[in-house]
């Protein structure tokens, strides 16, 4: 009896042991339902992560960089800016081939003249119909280009101020008419038939400000002209001029006297009126 006591009382201490380790291993391989309630899945991004504002404000550093001393490292040159900042090989090419560039950079250099441009990106001329550059004759191409032109130095923060519509370098604001208008930083941009946002300044100097914009700017003017709208009715009451009558006519003139006629012509009868009876009187 005390042999089976003895063998027995290991086992049972072996298995009291591994019940205690098993008891203590259970809520490490077990989490519980709270835990997994509240662990964040890798296929679920927050709602902080979906709340991306879908329009940027415009990057306001400039990625081509004014020298410190303009007039002593020479006149500005449009061309090496855009250049340097890389991806307007296509409006580049567009301004040499009608040379509104020279145009642009003579004002620029031979006077105190200011200018802001909006520079549309490759990827902006990409996003044309096909061929639709090609379908416009070189005063199209030249319209088109002065319409992205403000004769004026407009920096970042005070096209909250502008009147519209804008004046640009085009025609007048009825067929080429731009509308500017801001919410919070982002400025926007419409011409009636595209909208856009400034997306970077490539370039400002206190005379020249060139913007980055993200889509062609297409002005009525030339993609989707309009008539213009008659002209105001003449004013009730105000006689319309006889083309065939001039001022100096005898017609005018009798209609302009016809008081003072009538008055003279009333008083010379009066008078030989009064002569014919002072006449008969003398006879008695």
């Amino acid at each position: 009896m005390s042999k089976q006591l003895l063998i027995s009382l290991p086992i049972l201490l072996v298995f009291i042991y591994l019940c205690t380790s098993t008891v203590a291993q259970s809520p490490a391989q077990a989490p519980s339902a709270q835990a997994k309630a509240h662990a964040p899945t890798a296929h679920a991004p927050s709602a902080q992560a979906k709340a991306q504002p879908a329009v940027q404000p415009p990057i306001e550093v400039p990625l081509v960089q004014a020298p410190p001393h303009k007039a002593l490292t020479g006149p500005t040159n449009v061309t090496k800016i855009l250049e340097k900042a890389g991806g307007f090989s296509v409006f580049i090419r567009i301004l040499k081939s009608t040379q509104v560039i020279n145009q642009v950079e003579t004002e620029l250099n031979n006077s105190n003249n200011a200018l802001t441009i909006f520079a549309p990106t490759n990827d902006a001329f990409s996003g044309l119909k096909p061929g639709l550059l090609n379908s416009l004759s070189i005063e199209q191409k030249v319209q088109l280009l002065e319409y992205h032109f403000l004769p004026a130095f407009v920096p970042i923060s005070s096209f909250q101020t502008v009147s519209n519509p804008v004046r640009t370098q085009a025609s007048d604001t009825y067929e080429y008419p731009l509308n500017i208008t801001t919410t919070g930083s982002i400025v926007n941009i419409s011409t009636g038939i595209v909208n856009t946002t400034i997306s970077g300044t490539v370039y400002t100097d206190n005379q020249l400000a060139i913007y980055k914009v993200d889509r062609v700017l297409l002005p009525l003017g030339v993609f989707a002209p309009r008539p213009r709208p008659p002209a105001p009715a003449p004013a009730a009451g105000v006689k319309k001029p006889n083309k065939d009558e001039s001022p100096f006519s005898p017609v005018a003139a009798v209609d302009a006297s016809a008081g003072v006629s009538f008055t003279r012509n009333g008083m010379v009868s009066i008078g030989v009126a009064f002569a014919a009876a002072v006449f008969v009187w003398s006879q008695f």
